[in-house]
């Protein structure tokens, strides 16, 4: 058994979502949000964390890792679960951090998901994007989505990961998984290659530089194509879709995006009111008849407008979801506030809370 397993282990029995090692320091585990150092541990030099992480890599990836300073993998422990590696260079040394997989698919129902979201995995073909910032549960989501198309049509859904997170097994549809690195060289190649598989839905990593082109074709073509950014809303994830761009190609990518695009689910996770776990709140925007216009037109500041008009349908602002979040009492204000976009629009809101509470009729 390698050293690490039991760090990993213990994220496991602990509830934790991620284990980070650093050399200098001792390891640290992230438990609802908050990160702390490992009760009883001591801090690793590099030499001894070095040959730690060594030992769950194969002689291919160390040389990876010495070579680019930076490797991705999977690692799994048998009747443990899955962790997602990170190793990366510090001042230091070497780090790592693991994200524990879920062994089971999380259905969109457990996650307590909006109707709009599942709405997207019901899409014959488009571009949906998952945005948010690292540990938002973005992959979860995602996972949720494919497991509802994969519960109930007969399709060829294709996954291009790196690394694979979540392992799908096959029920109505067919599902292809591969990995980058491992299956593929690299996303744009395995892009390529789609086209020419015969995919009904792709779910890619990240999306970046050509991808997005790719990720588009696909989408004019009839699949349905799934994919993250890390940005924190509607409006920024589809400046960001143009701006990889450079501003001679933007024009055709905007008339592109504004075809394909069907939908930008952004999401954050908060902390609960009682400290015992985190909740997401979610921005919706839906493809309507008007969404192609702003997009050509570049003028995304009206996107809050047509959120905010197309409550009926399923969509909602961050900001929307943040108060619907703090009036029922799941998260405190202060946690609100550091996410809202509109903060004078809280601060007033918390006021008027506390007048109410302090002067009842």
């Amino acid at each position: 058994m390698a050293v690490l397993d039991r760090f990993l282990k213990h994220l496991k029995q602990s509830d934790g979502s991620d284990m980070h090692f650093s050399a200098g320091l001792a390891p640290h585990m992230r438990s609802k949000g908050a990160l702390g150092a490992v009760q009883g541990s001591r801090p690793l030099d590099d030499s001894e964390l070095r040959g730690m992480l060594r030992e769950l890599v194969t002689p291919t990836q160390w040389s990876e890792f010495e070579d680019e300073m930076e490797l991705d993998f999977a690692y799994g422990i048998a009747g443990v679960g899955r962790f997602r590696g990170n190793y990366f260079v510090q001042e230091n040394g070497a780090a790592a951090v693991f994200r524990l997989i879920p062994e089971q698919v999380r259905t969109l129902e457990s996650l307590k998901m909006p109707p709009a979201v599942e709405s997207f995995a019901h899409l014959r073909s488009g571009l949906v994007v998952v945005t948010g910032p690292t540990g938002s549960g973005k992959s979860t989501t995602l996972a949720a989505i494919i497991d509802k198309i994969n519960a109930t049509y007969d399709k060829h859904i294709l996954t291009i990961e790196d690394p694979v997170e979540f392992v799908h097994q096959n029920q109505r549809s067919m599902i292809t998984q591969r990995e980058v690195g491992t299956h593929t060289k690299t996303f744009e190649a395995a892009l390529r290659a789609a086209l020419r598989e015969n995919p009904d839905v792709i779910l890619l990593g990240e999306m970046r530089g050509r991808e997005v082109e790719l990720a588009l074709a696909a989408a004019e073509m009839g699949a349905l194509v799934f994919g993250t950014l890390h940005t924190n809303s509607a409006s920024k994830t589809i400046d960001r879709l143009i701006d990889i761009f450079p501003t001679d190609e933007q024009d055709q990518i905007r008339m592109s995006l504004s075809e394909a695009l069907a939908g930008v689910v952004a999401q954050l996770l908060l902390p609960t009111a009682d400290g015992k776990g985190r909740v997401a709140a979610i921005e919706i925007l839906m493809k309507t008849s008007g969404l192609p216009n702003i997009i050509r037109e570049g003028n995304t500041p009206q996107l809050i407008s047509m959120m905010q008009g197309g409550k009926a349908v399923g969509m909602q602002t961050m900001d929307d979801a943040l108060e619907a979040l703090w009036r029922k009492g799941v998260v405190r204000p202060k946690d609100v506030l550091q996410r809202a976009m509109d903060k004078a629009r809280f601060e007033q809101m918390f006021r008027e809370a506390e007048r109410q509470v302090l002067t009842p009729e």
